[in-house]
């Protein structure tokens, strides 16, 4: 069964967030994941879900996600990450139908 990380970025560093954009796109297909949304246009239509730069990867198990998301080599990317933005981040299993 599919899972998904889904963020919610707001970018306080451009230059390290540009920085981590760069290093994980491989990363991430590395892992067998692939970007869904990626910071595209956000149009609000109902309440303030306080969205800025959203993000969701798709990978194909919760396993392969927790195996990027806990990886030594993705270890200092989430710490650049972190030092240039503010994120909410979720790992969300998918539905099989």
């Amino acid at each position: 069964m599919p899972a998904y990380l889904i963020a919610n970025i707001e970018v306080r560093d451009p230059a390290r967030f540009a920085e981590y954009r760069e290093k994980v796109a491989p990363m991430i297909t590395a892992f067998g994941g692939r970007y869904l949304v990626r910071g595209g246009a956000v149009t609000v239509v109902e309440g303030d879900p306080g969205l800025h730069r959203v993000v969701v990867l798709e990978f194909p198990s919760m396993e392969r996600l927790r195996a990027f998301y806990d990886s030594p080599d993705y270890a200092p990317l989430l710490a650049l990450r972190r030092a240039g933005t503010v994120s909410h981040v979720a790992l969300v299993e998918g539905y099989d139908g």
